[in-house]
């Protein structure tokens, strides 16, 4: 059985890089992606920037809630907690066993 890790997103599309900022006031990760939220190309691109950060397959990276809003759920697959927290401290993260 896979574990994974859920995580609560702040995404700013059209910034002028991609960039993970770290965790909030509130414990949601702060993103930032240059591309516009336009059929889901802002979308794509928090999905891409989070696999090649945490060195997960895009497909590992799911996007469970806020399609259409900046405030986003993630699932990441194949991830523990532990790293994420001392990466970003202060992130809120939530686990689940996965399969």
């Amino acid at each position: 059985m896979a574990v994974g890790v859920d995580l609560a997103l702040h995404v700013t599309p059209r910034a002028s890089r991609n960039a993970i900022e770290g965790a909030d006031g509130e414990g949601r990760l702060r993103i930032r992606v240059s591309a516009a939220p336009v059929d889901g190309a802002a979308n794509d691109a928090v999905v891409a920037l989070l696999a090649a950060e945490l060195g997960v397959r895009r497909s590992a990276v799911i996007l469970i809630a806020g399609a259409t809003s900046r405030q986003k759920r993630c699932r990441i697959i194949g991830v523990d907690a532990a790293p994420l927290l001392e990466r970003w401290p202060g992130l809120r993260v939530g686990g689940r066993p996965s399969g």
